[in-house]
């Protein structure tokens, strides 16, 4: 389950079994939420609060190559 980074106690990752299209999985306090890159949406969403969503989905906007490039890297595909 590769991290890609941690910021305001919210883990960012994805699971070596993932599939496309390229997302993030978003973990805090036995909360979780799901959110797609291109476009950035929210998926799925337990137990976030609305302004820990907006809190997310504003990380995810300023990061998203970032987190596209991890997610390339791991999965070995190219752009």
């Amino acid at each position: 389950m590769p991290t890609v980074f941690i910021l305001f106690g919210f883990i960012f990752k994805f699971y070596s079994n993932d599939h496309e299209p390229i997302h993030i999985h978003v973990l805090k306090g036995g909360c979780k939420a799901k959110f797609t890159l291109f476009p950035v949406e929210l998926v799925d969403n337990i137990g976030m609060k609305p302004s820990e969503i907006k809190i997310i989905e504003s990380i995810i906007c300023e990061n998203q190559e970032v987190i596209a490039e991890h997610w390339n890297r791991f999965f070995n595909k190219s752009k």
